[in-house]
């Protein structure tokens, strides 16, 4: 069954709808929950995509009832992206890997795998994290990944033909990867297709992103992704348990993962859902020590290497931070401080937003704000970081334009640092210098802003959701979905102790947030 045509600029019925739009005007009654959201229905530019395939789905569309459910349409989507970011690696796969200088940089397609199947001892049979990497010092004598992802890159060294030269080698190593993360990939897709089961199209963002196929095989990102999606459809679900595990997991491959608890957190006290929480949190904490703890007891050192490595690491690439190093000619010594009360300012302005919102916000939206966050402040911003982004982004805003401004500002940026690097590392300067580099990060910050700004405008006013505008709670909010506030502050608090003064009782969890409307007088007999 799919969705009628409904306007999304046209304030949704309710109590309140006719005294102009407020925080809380949406529509009061749900949709069916066999209802099939069609983005092309509702967004301008959606459906005007939808022309180069023969137009929007008709009123007697049945989709999903033949073998082309959207789940296998996207994952195809996504392998027909994967295939063509491999087509786009061609000229570093052939030659610019392995020349010296600014070649891979020039051709826009370098990757961090070939080089640390040699660089990291996997081309002379060593393990990761237990064995120390030949001719290194200092934080880097093992290797500098979360353990989930080392596993990852040891199966793959596992699965590299032996014999031949060191770059055929490095070539077979890349494509056995570039193949595990297209499937990573496809779980990430279908995950999101069961994390907003109305709403199951919305995960073509992530299918045709253009970050996917620039960014998919630039390093190895794309695992934690996939298990963060799958751990945020275990929750929409209903299953914290399961969501914890996978959130555990992805942080064991990730660091990034685990600031989705916060969300969690706030949203759980918000709704009294205190016991969820708890169960989430175990299984969190039980699935990233069961992937950890053998590696810290056989060398505490080698575990303990990406962690040092990140504190220790200054300003970097992608970072507002290196603009200001430039610029100023030197480093801040106390940069970790600056980052450190940054997150710590921008997790307290969020959890406000989850506590005193008119209504409560989406998790995909708290989980969104929180690891944008991260990438704004963090000291280094690689391009493959985006990623992280894209899932979140589908959830927590699936409109298209929005999306497509923000992937251009991306897009930009990672064209702009592969110009920047063929000018500083090759002999003729290829590329673009200093200024136009500060331009391209200013673009990614800006764009990463503006998707910012909407999703915090669409939690403060839930008629401009595009998810909630239809009568909608929080799709992918599991066991937050519907269920009243046990806990608010600010605005939510005010409007809460209002209804004292109705004079009718609610008729459901959400109806205090609405303005009562006047009643006739009794007739006298």
């Amino acid at each position: 069954m799919t969705s009628s045509d409904r306007d999304e600029t046209v304030g949704p019925a309710g109590p309140g709808a006719a005294a102009g739009p407020t925080p809380a005007a949406v529509a009061t009654a749900a949709p069916p929950p066999n209802t099939v959201v069609v983005p092309a229905d509702e967004d301008p530019v959606a459906a005007a995509g939808s022309e180069l395939f023969g137009g929007p789905p008709g009123r007697r569309a049945l989709l999903g009832v033949s073998w082309w459910i959207p789940a296998r349409f996207l994952a195809l989507a996504v392998i027909v992206v994967s295939v063509l970011g491999m087509a786009h690696n061609l000229p570093c796969y052939d030659h610019a890997w392995f020349q010296p200088g600014s070649p891979q940089y020039i051709h826009a397609c370098y990757s961090d795998i070939p080089h640390l199947f040699s660089g990291r001892g996997f081309a002379a049979g060593l393990h990761p994290y237990v064995d120390r990497i030949p001719g290194t010092s200092g934080d880097l004598q093992y290797l500098e990944y979360p353990v989930l992802t080392g596993l990852f890159m040891q199966v793959a060294a596992w699965l590299t033909p032996g014999g031949g030269t060191q770059q055929s080698q490095e070539q077979w190593f890349w494509a056995i990867n570039a193949g595990l993360l297209t499937a990573c990939a496809v779980v990430a897709v279908v995950a999101l297709t069961r994390t907003h089961r109305r709403r199951p199209w919305d995960a073509l963002m992530f299918a045709l992103a253009p970050v996917l196929l620039l960014n998919g095989t630039v390093n190895w990102d794309l695992l934690a992704v996939a298990l963060a999606a799958v751990a945020m459809a275990w929750w929409a679900g209903a299953r914290p348990g399961w969501a914890g595990v996978f959130i555990g997991l992805a942080t064991a491959a990730k660091l990034y993962p685990v600031l989705l608890i916060g969300p969690l957190l706030v949203l759980c006290w918000r709704a009294g859902k205190w016991r969820e929480f708890r169960v989430m949190l175990g299984g969190a904490a039980g699935s990233w020590l069961l992937v950890n703890l053998p590696i810290m007891l056989a060398n505490w050192q080698g575990w303990s290497t990406f962690y040092v490595f990140s504190k220790h690491r200054g300003e970097d690439y992608g970072s507002f931070w290196l603009i200001l190093m430039q610029r100023r000619g030197a480093g801040l010594a106390d940069l970790d401080l600056y980052i450190a009360v940054l997150m710590v300012l921008g997790c307290a302005a969020i959890a406000w937003l989850g506590l005193s919102a008119p209504r409560r916000p989406r998790v995909a939206q708290l989980a969104f704000l929180v690891v944008a966050l991260f990438v704004l402040v963090n000291k280094v911003y690689s391009p493959q970081y985006a990623l992280w982004l894209v899932p979140l982004a589908a959830l927590a805003r699936p409109r298209w334009r929005d999306f497509l401004i923000w992937q251009a500002c991306e897009v930009l940026y990672t064209l702009g640092i592969w110009s920047h690097l063929g000018f500083v590392t090759g002999p003729k300067q290829h590329g673009i210098g200093e200024p136009w580099y500060h331009f391209a990060i200013a673009l990614h910050l800006l764009g990463t802003l503006y998707l910012v700004v909407l999703v915090v405008r669409d939690a403060l006013h839930p008629d401009r959701d595009p998810v909630r505008w239809d009568g909608s709670d929080d799709p992918s909010g599991g066991v937050l979905d519907g269920a009243p506030d046990a806990f608010v502050l600010g605005t939510a608090r005010r409007l809460r102790e209002e209804e004292s003064y109705a004079g009718y009782a609610p008729a459901g969890p959400e109806q205090w947030l609405y303005e009562p409307e006047p009643s006739e007088p009794a007739e006298k007999p």
